[in-house]
């Protein structure tokens, strides 16, 4: 785990699906793949490569195929 994350290593694309999961990943939900797909409109190779770098990153957690926010100390505001 990083014990900062910098959002500058971050794409449009890879800021656009982390958005999604913390949308979709509230009240201790999970977010599917393929839900990301759906609200983000990003084509599903998009979504899996910023999937894979976001948790590799440690900024989404991945179990089974689903996704929650990794560790942070700020809040994301609707």
């Amino acid at each position: 785990m990083h014990a900062q994350h910098d959002v500058q290593t971050m794409s449009t694309d890879d800021t656009t699906v982390y958005e999604a999961v913390a949308a979709l990943a509230t009240d201790r939900h999970v977010a599917h793949t393929a839900d990301v797909v759906h609200m983000t409109g990003l084509p599903e190779e998009t979504v899996r490569r910023s999937l894979a770098f976001l948790t590799e990153n440690g900024w989404l957690k991945s179990r089974g195929g689903v996704y929650a926010l990794g560790p942070h100390d700020w809040e994301v505001e609707y």
